[in-house]
């Protein structure tokens, strides 16, 4: 399955530089394994443009969920990138 998310700066570098490797979002979506994210840059400080244009594609690799013993907040998970 493939899902398009808002990302914004500085995380947005950072995945696309490969410094960030991973992505905590809301479980809101059931990710698995095999899914493609398709993260958007997104500009929160300019309303008006929103999206710039920049787009990342990675695939999911590991799912983390189900984790408050380790601080993982209930209904989030840890997604595990590679291109």
């Amino acid at each position: 399955m493939e899902h398009r998310l808002k990302t914004v700066q500085p995380y947005f570098s950072d995945v696309k530089s490969g410094k960030k490797p991973f992505e905590i979002r809301f479980n809101d979506r059931n990710y698995q394994i095999g899914d493609t994210l398709v993260l958007e840059e997104y500009d929160d400080t300019d309303f008006t443009t929103g999206y710039t244009g920049q787009v990342i594609r990675k695939s999911v690799i590991y799912v983390l969920k189900d984790c408050p013993l380790y601080g993982l907040k209930d209904g989030f998970c840890i997604l595990g990138l590679v291109d």
